[in-house]
């Protein structure tokens, strides 16, 4: 649908005085953020473009050029400063051999050198970035041979490029080591299964992959720039990390390495190298508040163990450590400035979580608490601190939700209408279309940009088809985006705006690639059809299907009763099943994918019985709908 423009995508002079006000608060004269993320800088990627084997473009620093000049008034004097600092790309020396590649995807890979190769640690989201990162540590270092990776913690960004820099064959010899903290194969594959495509839809929002690069588009995601867009894999471990205080010596270099399950990520570990006095927090200590609940969605984060976490480390490690670095940002240098450091992250974490509860059994909602909260003058004058990637606000309501769950305790929050029948009510108690669209121009030129995107939210769902609405919508998003200082913020309203004018961005960066989830178990494989049933068509259907995995030597019984399908392990059932599929584990993954005919599945029964299976899957859609009903 073609959206008519209007005069209001200007930036408003409510937008100018916001950011006025708030550049007069910042701590600008704090300048050791732009001298550390120069610090130790060798040399640049050149040219800064990076394509798949096909040519496509995954990765495009010099579009973030930009970035280097004068703020513009579209964006907010601290992202832009944020920004600033992530977009310096290029390879840079933390201490004598350790090395970081930054600003090639939304995380760093470091490099440290061993006695005769390098460690990798978190090799990036895409093979392409991750062999780009790896080739300019090699003109500057020498070509080292790989003898390690290690994934700190279960999320794609931190070890989808593994296939960039090692090969299958070295890791399945031997010759090349995975060390990764116990359960991230089956945390980082199962994020993926269950709600993965629903998780990368909205990404495309947090991400804003998906936006053009420029001062009125894509700044950021205060955490990196964005997601590369190549090719994601991943190597089972080889060694696994089980317990805090393990020690292992990889070609000549000691680690010692700190458990962080269930903190940023569900499997997590920090880890110093002690010869070379450096302490890498993987991604619970960055230069940002974190998210407790990401935007693109996840299970909700444990502050009070996050926090916990980062004080286990400042005791164990702060004494032992000259530089700290994480998988994000840039280090921190000086046993004083760790702790400092160290220390305000922790309360950071532990603030909002106490806080929260303080306030949440006084009654006040999510919501309120998001409101009245107020950070301490140390954290306010913190740079670190700042709310470019979570949040305050969104960390605060996730900390509510971590305990007391969706429901406010008000009985009329309890059962309300779903959005298009609520926005069709109150569309016709306002008055009608036009009316709601009136209403929503006067807050808009008073500056109340969140009443005006709430009214303007309930006419789209009304009557998506209305061009008034959906022009003042997408010009009010604008206006929200050019006043957030967090990033996320900002790609979610710009991609908002620009799904408003009719163009669907997808889901640009997936990680459900073929190499993630050949690593799902039996189980996992069978959980990933039952969550696609469409259970109203399968309520008549009453199916016993037995699955022999050959490579595995496994039996399992697969059943879909009532709309529910449930599967168990066991070695023989007396009651024959009407169908029998013989199949190795890798066919099993094509068959779920929609392959029923291809070689390599043996039948025995009624073939009829897998077709009526695979008639009420119902698989998921990447580009439903978000800001339209």
């Amino acid at each position: 649908m073609q959206v008519v423009e209007t005069a209001r995508s200007r930036v408003s002079d409510h937008v100018r005085r916001q950011q006025e006000a708030l550049l007069a608060t910042l701590p600008m004269d704090d300048r050791r953020d732009l001298e550390a993320a120069s610090r130790g800088f060798i040399a640049a990627l050149d040219p800064a473009i990076i394509r798949d084997a096909e040519g496509r473009v995954v990765w495009d620093a010099a579009s973030t050029a930009f970035l280097a000049g004068d703020r513009p008034e579209t964006v907010n004097p601290s992202l832009w400063r944020q920004s600033g600092l992530v977009a310096r790309q290029g390879l840079f020396e933390v201490v004598e051999g350790i090395y970081q590649v930054r600003g090639l995807d939304l995380s760093n890979v470091t490099f440290v050198e061993t006695d005769r190769g390098v460690i990798v640690v978190d090799p990036l989201i895409s093979a392409e970035t991750a062999a780009a990162a790896l080739g300019l540590y090699r003109r500057h270092r020498g070509d080292r041979r790989v003898v390690a990776v290690i994934y700190s913690h279960s999320h794609v960004d931190h070890f989808g490029g593994v296939l960039g820099v090692v090969d299958r064959a070295d890791v399945a010899s031997g010759a090349v080591q995975v060390v990764a903290p116990a359960g991230l194969v089956a945390e980082a594959v199962a994020e993926n299964v269950y709600a993965g495509v629903a998780m990368g839809r909205r990404a495309a929002y947090m991400y804003g992959a998906a936006l053009e690069r420029g001062p009125e588009g894509l700044v950021g995601a205060g955490l990196g720039l964005t997601t590369s867009t190549g090719h994601a894999g991943i190597l089972v471990p080889t060694l696994e990390i089980a317990e805090t205080g393990e020690r292992h010596t990889i070609d000549g270099v000691e680690i010692e390495f700190q458990l962080a399950p269930g903190s940023e990520a569900p499997a997590e570990m920090h880890f110093l190298f002690p010869a070379r006095r450096a302490l890498c927090m993987a991604e619970n200590a960055t230069h940002t508040l974190h998210n407790i609940l990401t935007l693109r969605g996840a299970l909700v984060r444990d502050p009070r163990s996050w926090a916990q976490y980062l004080t286990e480390a400042i005791e164990r490690f702060a004494d032992r450590a000259d530089v700290v670095f994480a998988s994000h940002h840039w280090p921190t240098w000086g046993g004083t400035e760790i702790r400092e450091f160290l220390g305000l992250q922790r309360d950071l974490y532990a603030y909002l979580h106490d806080q929260t509860l303080r306030m949440l059994n006084k009654g006040l909602t999510g919501a309120e608490i998001a409101e009245e909260i107020r950070l301490p003058p140390a954290l306010e004058r913190a740079w670190h601190a700042r709310g470019y990637y979570g949040s305050v606000s969104h960390d605060v309501k996730a900390v509510y939700q971590r305990y007391m769950g969706w429901f406010d305790g008000n009985p009329a929050r309890l059962w309300p209408h779903p959005p298009k029948p609520l926005s069709e009510r109150y569309v016709r108690a306002i008055g009608g279309i036009d009316r709601v669209v009136a209403l929503a121009g006067e807050a808009y030129d008073d500056g109340d940009f969140r009443w005006a995107a709430t009214l303007l939210d309930h006419a789209v769902f009304a009557d998506p088809r209305s061009d008034a609405a959906r022009s003042l919508y997408a010009a009010t998003l604008e206006q929200l985006a050019y006043g957030a200082e967090n990033g996320t913020w900002r790609n979610f309203f710009l991609s908002g705006a620009k799904e408003l004018r009719g163009d669907n961005v997808g889901t640009p960066a997936k990680a459900n690639a073929p190499e993630i989830m050949a690593q799902l178990t039996v189980p996992q494989m069978l959980d990933a059809i039952a969550i696609t049933i469409d259970g109203p068509r399968a309520w008549s259907l009453d199916l016993v299907i037995d699955l022999v995995v050959s490579d595995l030597g496994t039996v399992h019984r697969v059943t879909l009763r009532h709309g529910v399908l449930v599967h168990v392990e066991r070695s023989a059932d007396p009651a024959p099943a009407a169908l029998t599929l013989t199949l190795t584990s890798a066919r099993l993954l094509g068959l779920i994918g929609g392959d029923t005919e291809g070689a390599g599945i043996a039948f025995d029964g009624d073939r009829s019985v897998l077709e009526d299976l695979m008639s009420v899957l119902d698989r998921g859609d990447p580009a439903f709908a978000i800001v339209l009903p």
